[in-house]
């Protein structure tokens, strides 16, 4: 039951453990970072109850057009996508049960014409639900990517995200807490509206890495919903360079994962 993605090189999850911590903006500004490396990627919006990437990639508009009865991946900034936005518009809530999101996780996956990809990036639900099992189960996934805000509540959530991707073998590669701080603009005082270090603290814990600090800014609420992201429309802020850096230590700990003797899917070797 396994898809065969030949052209797809390494497929990363970007997942969290609650909504509300800036996962789909981490997500898209991650893609678009590689892709400004020169990498090839896609972002697969696999948060079917909340699609918020292609608004955030300024393409809420777009339809996918359908050739040789696969769906073509919509492009923004150097980055293919697909999302269930693009095929559902609208306020209509998506409502389904857990055996129609594995088939829709599915048809994501292998009826759309992603091409070679370096990079599949996927904007996971929040939680640890269908959707997570059914990307471990369908595709072998090089690791994940945590998002978490510095509060306790949010991390007690990540650690259950952890564990749950211990549990269908999928490798952390790294924890990155957002919103981290404010730095006033006029004076230049640093606030940890949120907390302090418990990102760092919470990769400690569980021996993975802390890929990055990303600091609070308008740039950031403004580009997602200008659908312009910050790396592109502020690249020299602070919050574009640390999205930057994120982006070179994913790439540093996939290329880490893909020297390992194999992946695995829920158990099965590729």
């Amino acid at each position: 039951n396994n898809v065969a993605l030949p052209g797809v090189k390494n497929i990363v999850a970007v997942s969290s453990g609650k909504g509300g911590v800036g996962k789909s903006t981490v997500a898209v500004n991650l893609a678009v970072s590689l892709a400004l490396d020169g990498a090839k990627v896609g972002v697969m919006d696999a948060d079917v109850y909340g699609p918020n990437v292609p608004l955030m990639l300024g393409v809420g508009d777009a339809r996918p057009e359908v050739a040789l009865n696969k769906l073509l991946p919509i492009e923004a900034y150097g980055v293919r996508m697909m999302s269930m936005a693009l095929l559902k518009p609208g306020d209509e809530p998506m409502i389904v049960r857990g055996p129609i999101l594995h088939g829709l996780v599915r048809q994501f996956l292998q009826d759309v014409r992603w091409g070679e990809l370096d990079y599949l990036i996927v904007d996971m639900p929040p939680g640890t639900g269908d959707v997570q099992l059914s990307l471990a189960q369908l595709v072998p996934v090089q690791g994940a990517v945590l998002v978490t805000t510095p509060q306790e509540v949010a991390l007690s959530d990540v650690r259950r995200a952890i564990r749950m991707f211990e549990t269908v073998s999928v490798p952390v590669l790294g924890v990155v807490e957002n919103m981290s701080y404010f730095v006033a603009p006029d004076t230049g005082t640093r606030y940890n509206i949120f907390g302090e270090g418990g990102g760092s603290r919470l990769a400690d814990q569980y021996e993975v890495p802390f890929l990055g600090q990303i600091p609070l800014g308008l740039e950031v609420r403004e580009g997602g919903d200008c659908g312009v992201p910050v790396v592109v429309s502020h690249p020299e802020s602070p919050q574009a360079v640390a999205f930057r850096r994120v982006a070179e230590e994913v790439a540093r700990y996939v290329s880490i994962e893909a020297l390992k003797p194999e992946l695995v899917v829920l158990g099965k070797a590729r």
